[in-house]
């Protein structure tokens, strides 16, 4: 009881400081900013906006400098409290936030939230990243950076095309869920993952199972992929490869297990697209083909 008076007291005194009364927000001024997608925090770094933001999610871990940033929350499992601590100017989100009554909680304690698009296609990131040139008044860096990720987009393809591949492997991506607390696999779901792995030269493993939930160890065994990409959360937690092998059911049963061909990559570069699009694809060619010369 006494807890949840104190957050009550907080709010309050929060809301009534002035900071916290859902006013039009000028993005081309110095902001205090909490962002909760991933996405979202790059794109401002890659604005020249990244000193705006005070508080992030946990999986804003790109660039380096956004790891210095105080946490807030799993973005899909934040806790309202540490978001109204930060006393930020703006909360911005993709409305992909969770749970779903995290939201209206901010919103009722006075703070600004924000929403803005995903990056889930080439069209969409540089939508986002002019929407976001033009509250922050920097249309001219969001059109540069739009045109950076054409350009690497089409370099990578470049680069595939120039490689000769003639044998492709089945690639499949595991992914620790740090909401959920269990590894499930992010590919075979026609998402961004899927799209970065084929236009890298690789085929996606057939996974018969659907959403985000623990995986099945026949189910892996059952798609014997070539490569298993393991994303750096869920990879760093099992320490190195051989205990990632025998430790997530069904992994030692696959091709990629017996070959050990485990790639360990980072989450952020597998799930939206953005002006690094085009290196990370060729980073992807580069570990999928490694005797083959997928230049930069």
């Amino acid at each position: 009881m006494n807890k949840l008076l104190f957050i009550l007291l907080g709010v309050v005194v929060l809301s009534s400081c002035g900071r916290f009364n859902n006013r039009e927000v000028d993005g081309t001024k110095d902001l205090r900013i909490v962002s909760l997608s991933k996405h979202l925090t790059e794109f401002t770094f890659a604005l020249g906006k990244g000193h705006d933001l005070v508080g992030v999610d946990w999986s804003s871990t790109y660039p380096d400098s956004a790891k210095l940033i105080k946490p807030v929350g799993y973005h899909r499992a934040l806790n309202p409290e540490g978001i109204i601590s930060m006393m930020p100017d703006m909360v911005i989100h993709s409305n992909d936030i969770g749970p779903e009554t995290v939201l209206p909680q901010i919103q009722k304690a006075g703070l600004n939230c924000k929403a803005f698009g995903n990056a889930n296609t080439i069209d969409s990131a540089k939508m986002l990243l002019k929407e976001l040139g033009v509250f922050f008044g920097v249309s001219a860096k969001a059109d540069s950076l739009c045109g950076v990720m054409d350009a690497g987009i089409a370099h990578a393809n470049n680069a595939l095309k120039a490689m000769q591949i003639k044998d492709t492997p089945t690639v499949m991506i595991i992914h620790f869920g740090r909401a959920s607390n269990v590894y499930f696999v992010m590919s075979g779901r026609k998402g961004v993952a899927d799209q970065l792995i084929q236009m890298a030269g690789a085929k996606v493993a057939l996974y018969d199972a659907k959403g985000a939930r623990q995986i099945s160890a026949e189910a892996i065994a059952e798609a014997n992929p070539d490569i298993i990409i393991a994303t750096d959360f869920g990879y760093d937690q099992m320490g190195n490869m051989d205990k990632f092998i025998s430790g997530v059911p069904g992994v030692a049963l696959t091709k990629a297990g017996k070959n050990k061909r485990i790639l360990r990559f980072e989450e952020h570069d597998l799930t939206y697209y953005g002006p690094r699009t085009g290196d990370n694809i060729i980073n992807l060619m580069q570990l999928f083909y490694p005797t083959l010369n997928a230049s930069k």
